[in-house]
Formats: C-alpha cells, sequence, structure tokens
C-alpha cells in the first residue's frame, strides 16, 4: 500500500477494493490483514466491527463524491459539460480498472442483507448523488442547455440508474467500452442540441 498513508487508509483502500471483487459478505478482516500486511487485531484497533469499518468507507466515499462535485462545480460551469466530466472521469475509472464500479451502487444490491447502519450510509449517498444530479439538470433546463422529458428530479433517478447500470453492462460484458456507449446516448438524449 501507499507509504505515505496511514494504516487506517491503507484498511479502508483494501476494503473499497475488496467490495468491488466480492462484495459486503465476501470478505474479511483476515482479508484484509494479508492484504494490507497487518494482524487483525490492528483493524479491529482502528474499526471495531465490519460494520464501522465499511460505515466509515461510505463516508469517506460521499466526501470524495462531494469534494468531487464542487470541483466539477467551480471548474466547468456549463451544466451539460458538467455531467459529460462527471461520465468522463467513470469512463477513465472503468477503462483503467482504478474504479470499475461505484461501491455505493454495489452495496445498494445488497440492502436487504446489510445491517441498519451501513444501509443509512449508502441512503445518504444516493440522496446526495440525485440531489446533486436534479439541481444540474435544473439549471441545465433554465439555461436552455438542457432538455427534458420529465421534471428534473425524475430525470435525475433516471440518470442516476443509467449509470449504475451501465457499469453492470460494462462488467457483464467485460468491455469498458459499454459504459461510454450507454452514457453518450443518454447525454445525447437530454442534450437541448440534441
Amino acid at each position: 500500500m501507499n507509504k505515505l498513508s496511514t494504516t487506517a487508509d491503507d484498511i479502508l483502500a483494501c476494503t473499497r477494493k475488496l467490495i468491488v471483487a466480492r462484495g459486503y459478505k465476501g470478505f474479511s478482516y483476515a482479508d484484509i490483514a494479508d492484504v494490507v500486511g497487518i494482524r487483525k487485531a490492528s483493524i479491529h484497533h482502528h474499526f471495531p466491527s465490519k460494520v464501522d469499518l465499511v460505515k466509515a468507507l461510505i463516508s469517506q466515499y460521499r466526501k470524495e463524491t462531494e469534494e468531487g462535485v464542487k470541483n466539477l462545480e467551480r471548474g466547468i460551469p456549463h451544466p451539460l459539460e458538467q455531467l459529460r466530466a462527471y461520465i468522463q472521469y467513470w469512463k477513465t475509472c472503468i477503462g483503467d480498472a482504478s474504479a470499475p464500479f461505484c461501491i455505493c451502487a454495489l452495496l445498494a444490491s445488497e440492502l436487504p442483507v446489510l445491517p441498519d447502519e451501513v444501509a443509512l450510509e449508502i441512503r445518504a449517498y444516493f440522496r446526495f448523488l440525485s440531489g446533486w444530479l436534479t439541481s444540474l439538470l435544473d439549471r441545465g433546463v433554465q439555461q436552455d442547455v438542457i432538455s427534458l422529458r420529465h421534471a428534473p428530479r425524475v430525470e435525475a433517478e433516471a440518470f442516476m440508474a443509467t449509470v449504475h447500470g451501465a457499469m453492470l453492462s460494462a462488467r457483464a460484458y467485460g468491455d469498458a467500452g459499454i459504459f461510454g456507449a450507454i452514457m453518450d446516448a443518454q447525454l445525447e438524449r437530454i442534450s437541448a442540441k440534441g
């Protein structure tokens, strides 16, 4: 792991990879200890339970997403271009396998069997992302650069579902390009010029 990171950072980074590869129930502290090169007791020192660990990971993931959105808004004023940049981020992550899937989307598929504390964190992530997309689509309509068939909130949920579904398709086909093809069509569909 990264020599400049802390043990807790290494544990969280390993957990993220294990969740993407195996899901919530598919890994243990022994798996993390083997990868990070520490004892299980060290993991328990930082994260007393698996619930604590995954809650911390999802909280960190949501904060990273919030910061990424702020950076998009600071650097790209145009709503449609913000969506393009968001999609490009995922194209890159899926293409180079650095983050081939949204961990909250993966965990959402396991909600019926997840602890309530973890489910609350996942729902908070989805509420944030939906709120941002709703606001972005609404601004795009007001600026006449985005055309919607339904209310911005409904379209935001559909867009978010399409992103996560396109991730599933890319994984199922073993073809990162599938994600881009699906999302490029989605962007074209909502472009006021499309």
